[in-house]
């Protein structure tokens, strides 16, 4: 006779939710859940469940279907909500927002992934917890949710019975941190071996993305780096930087100096010009505009310092940089 799973998982997918996030999530406890890759729901189980019971489309299009009606959110060890797209998760049928509620009054430990976060604060349901966001997504959380600071440096983080994930591949390694904690290690690192995922990863590890230039592996650089990318249009002070990781400026320093040859001071304007240089290129946005974007006190200060670096004032750079992106097209 088998035994029943010993991780028991309820999907909430989002109108036009994120297919990947969802499909590395569930393909971790795929792999978990059986010898080999057989798919056979023994040590885990998962269920889409629904209000309506008709096919959920994700953002790329391709429609999925729920196993069940809402029901008793006790019968899952995790309610796990996968969000997608920001303007479609604006309408969530409120009855999954009753569901999400009466899981958290049965302290059913409920998930974020993707932008599910936002779903999730806006059903109330994150008040006192920290909450991880993608950091494309940053500034996106702070114009809906005014005072709550969100976690962009981390691919997930666990507050007690609330944990929340960036998406895409953080999906799986937050899905692995589930693996291990309820059945082991073991199961775990197969599921990410077989997705060919290198290891597992822990809450703490940053996120991907960071601008070309500066990539390393030392991951209090690159923790820092997502702050100074999260805080262009107001630049943190490497004080203020030093003080958010809860190491001291002298560390820091030193971190930079040994992973990229440079000053956290010096990135964090390197930073600043290249997002001015992106907006200058492929955008009408002003010039005081884009000061005030990226971070100068005024239009004059931003000048001075990207002519500067640059050799020419913005404007001049702009009708350069067009000038050569016209030819380019006629050559």
């Amino acid at each position: 006779m088998e035994s029943k799973p010993v991780l028991k998982i309820g999907f909430i997918l989002a109108r036009r939710f994120t297919l990947s996030a969802f499909a590395n999530f569930a393909d971790v406890l795929r792999l978990a859940a059986d010898e080999g890759d057989r798919s056979r729901p023994i040590r885990c189980s998962w269920r889409i469940v629904s209000a309506t019971m008709n096919p959920v489309v994700s953002s790329c299009g391709i429609p999925v279907h729920p196993d069940e009606r809402l029901g008793d959110p006790e019968k899952f060890d995790y309610v796990v909500v996968v969000g997608g797209l920001i303007p479609a998760i604006q309408d969530l049928n409120p009855d999954y927002i009753a569901y999400l509620k009466r899981a958290a009054l049965a302290n059913v430990p409920i998930v974020g992934v993707c932008t599910g976060a936002f779903i999730l604060y806006k059903a109330g349901l994150m008040e006192g917890y920290r909450c991880c966001v993608s950091w494309f997504h940053h500034n996106d959380f702070l114009e809906q949710f005014e005072g709550l600071i969100p976690v962009s440096d981390q691919i997930f983080v666990v507050d007690r019975n609330r944990l929340t994930c960036s998406g895409g591949v953080s999906s799986a390694h937050l899905a692995a941190y589930l693996v291990e904690r309820h059945i082991g290690s073991a199961a775990a690192r197969k599921s990410l071996n077989i997705m060919i995922i290198d290891e597992a990863q822990t809450p703490e590890n940053p996120q991907p993305g960071l601008p070309l230039e500066f990539a390393t592996s030392d991951k209090l650089v690159r923790k820092a780096l997502h702050l100074i990318r999260q805080n262009v249009a107001t630049p943190m002070t490497v004080d203020r930087l030093s003080e958010r990781l809860k190491v001291s400026r002298r560390m820091l320093e030193r971190h930079f100096i040994e992973a990229l040859q440079i000053s956290p001071a010096e990135v964090g304007l390197s930073v600043r010009l290249s997002v001015a240089r992106h907006l200058l290129s492929g955008t009408d946005t002003s010039i005081t505009q884009i000061a005030a974007a990226t971070g100068f006190c005024d239009a004059s200060h931003f000048g001075k310092v990207f002519r500067t670096r640059e050799g020419v004032p913005p404007d001049a750079w702009r009708q350069k940089d067009r000038a050569t992106a016209a030819r380019d097209l006629l050559a």
